[in-house]
């Protein structure tokens, strides 16, 4: 039988053999065995990886990869309610027009050879970020929300020198379970209960666990639930009673219409900017912003970069750079407070653009806009046979959960109904959160209008009752 021929792949030049020796007599090695001479043999994989035959052309690697996409259903051709801190939203051709360009596009990390105004754009996204949250400073984008809030409390524990959280349980369990990864060498997590009524933070259960051990609180608003937390104040006094700080997770696009958590007491905030102009790109394009007041104590604890402006030696120009660098990991890896890798600063220049486009009076516009369309699919669903609106007590913003105990269908049998009728369905969150039962979230932004509203009113009910009489 003869031998399999060995493939040398067009897009690595190292896998050419005469290369590939070449390239280890230059180094002075005999195999490439001898470089992993340290890995222990237990650890080492000794089979063949199961990967198909790679494609020669880049037609057939093309075509392959098109087929594969091809069984994604997307935005375009379902209306879609899901939500789950990926929201859709309308995104300007501009946007994408300006974060296409070249000098932004490839420039999203480390510094290009010319800066083509990169620094400028990012100080420009954090000054109008700064003035929607009514926050002094704000960093370059990191990797989405969850970072984001993590770094946020282990900021709170290097600024108070203490070893415990308190976090509402209402927090997406995702983003929880990054910020126990993340934060597990420093900093305990603890969870306080909500509300089963309201679907807000339980103020009991806050005052019996807060300690003097305790770094900050950490909640939402509005929170995974959708429901608007109304006592921002009350929880940002009890933690500064207490020495700790308030740290508040938002969607900045609903500040449009809500107090901004600086006003009831937030010592740092964050979140995720995808709402702010980014496609929903399958759940990738996502990027978390940090803000606090310009303080040395907040400020000296970012491990992220801060963009400022200062005054050059030609009179009436301005540059753009960094601000205190050597608090960041990119001076000092070893010492360095976090390790801050690859960020997400080519969505902040995209945040940018949509803020300024937007502007205060567009935000606001916006804001209620989502509001309204809200509240009426939260009086559309709550007329539908066996379906009820939990924390009735509440407001909500873009989201709102759905329970579907009363149906006698599961969130996922009604998904797949939905999804026949090229309707996207809320997001299931009866494993998520168990004690609420079989229950969903829908999402509801500016992108749904009226019809698409009744249409999937329509389609639960004509479901739900059809199967009821049967």
């Amino acid at each position: 039988m003869s031998k399999k021929k060995k493939i040398i792949h067009p897009y690595i030049p190292n896998s050419v053999p005469e290369i590939k020796a070449k390239m280890l007599e230059e180094i002075g090695v005999k195999n490439i065995e001898s470089l992993y001479e340290d890995i222990p043999e237990s650890l080492r994989f000794k089979e063949e990886l199961n990967l198909p035959e790679p494609f020669l052309s880049e037609y057939a690697l093309k075509r392959h990869v098109e087929q594969i996409l091809s069984k994604n259903q997307t935005c375009q051709e379902n209306l879609s309610f899901l939500g789950g801190d990926c929201w859709q939203h309308y995104v300007p051709a501009i946007c994408d027009e300006i974060n296409q360009r070249s000098e932004f596009l490839t420039a999203y990390a480390g510094e290009p050879y010319e800066d083509h105004g990169r620094f400028q754009t990012l100080f420009e996204y954090a000054s109008m970020m700064g003035e929607l949250l009514d926050m002094d400073v704000v960093n370059v984008p990191t990797y989405d929300w969850g970072q984001a809030a993590s770094t946020s409390i282990r900021m709170a524990g290097r600024i108070t020198g203490r070893t415990e959280i308190l976090i509402s349980e209402t927090i997406s369990p995702d983003r929880l379970s990054i910020i126990k990864n993340y934060c597990k060498p420093t900093i305990k997590i603890n969870t306080v209960k909500y509300d089963p009524k309201t679907g807000k933070l339980n103020l009991e259960d806050l005052e019996e666990k807060i300690s003097s051990k305790t770094a900050g609180i950490y909640f939402e608003n509005p929170s995974y639930l959708g429901c608007i937390e109304d006592q921002g104040k009350i929880i940002s006094d009890i933690a500064h009673s207490q020495g700790a700080l308030s740290l508040v997770g938002i969607d900045p696009i609903s500040l449009g219409i809500l107090v901004p958590p600086s006003n009831y007491g937030a010592d740092i905030v964050c979140g995720d900017i995808q709402a702010l102009g980014m496609h929903m790109q399958f759940g990738g394009g996502l990027a978390g912003f940090i803000a606090t007041r310009d303080e040395e104590r907040f400020v000296m604890e970012y491990p992220s970069r801060l963009f400022g402006i200062t005054k050059t030696t030609v009179e009436g120009e301005h540059g753009f750079s960094d601000v205190t660098y050597n608090r960041t990991s990119f001076h000092d890896r070893i010492e360095g407070k976090e390790f801050v890798g690859t960020a997400s600063a080519l969505w902040g220049i995209t945040a940018g653009v949509y803020l300024a486009l937007a502007g205060p009076q567009g935000m606001q516009e916006l804001g209620q806009v989502i509001v309204q369309k809200s509240q009426y699919a939260v009086k559309r669903l709550s007329k539908i046979n066996g379906v009820k609106i939990p924390f009735e007590q509440s407001s909500y913003f873009k989201e709102v959960v759905v329970d579907f105990n009363d149906a006698g269908k599961s969130v996922k049998e009604i998904n797949k109904v939905l999804l026949e009728k090229n309707i996207f369905g809320g997001k299931d969150i009866s494993n998520e959160f168990p004690e609420l039962g079989n229950c969903a979230v829908y999402c509801i932004t500016e992108i749904h209008s009226k019809e698409d509203i009744d249409r999937l009113t329509h389609t639960l009910e004509e479901y739900l009752v059809k199967e009821e009489l049967q």
